[in-house]
């Protein structure tokens, strides 16, 4: 599990640097000189989706994700795992299979219709960056069940 989350952390790292360079480069050309592109701008959305999307789980293995600490930090050890596995069974695992299911067919309409931009000069293959949520909410479950594994294991120790 862990190359593979090196796997997902350097994919992520190449798209982070490949849209600031569109961030720059479209900038660059709007203000120097007044001339846009609508597929860069899509293309910025598009990166900046993957990066957000594979983040959810890159958050959750490194407790950066949001929880109300205020009551969280004051817990026992015990406590804390009690709570997580709680979280992982109830929410997290619900909502991403939830999201998974529902976001599927929503994948393969736009595939079958070969969605594009309705942007003139806009992209095609709108698919491509749908597929992104429930292969994100996938990673999402792998990384829930192994930390939910981890806390069950520490609870028994």
């Amino acid at each position: 599990m862990k190359n593979f989350q090196n796997i997902i952390k350097n994919i992520s790292s190449i798209a982070l640097a490949i849209l600031v360079l569109l961030v720059v480069y479209d900038a660059m050309m709007r203000f120097l000189f007044s001339n846009g592109s609508i597929a860069i701008q899509e293309l910025q959305w598009h990166f900046f989706d993957l990066l957000i999307m594979f983040g959810i789980s890159y958050a959750l293995k490194n407790d950066a994700h949001v929880r109300v600490d205020i009551f969280y930090s004051n817990f026992s050890q015990k406590t804390k795992a009690y709570v997580d596995i709680a979280s992982y069974i109830f929410f997290m695992l619900p909502f991403s299979i939830l999201i998974i299911y529902v976001s599927y067919e929503f994948v393969i309409l736009s595939f079958i219709q070969n969605e594009s931009s309705a942007n003139p000069g806009g992209l095609d293959y709108r698919f491509i960056v749908k597929a992104i949520i429930p292969l994100a909410f996938s990673l999402l479950i792998l990384q829930v069940l192994s930390l939910l594994f981890d806390r069950i294991k520490g609870l028994k120790k």
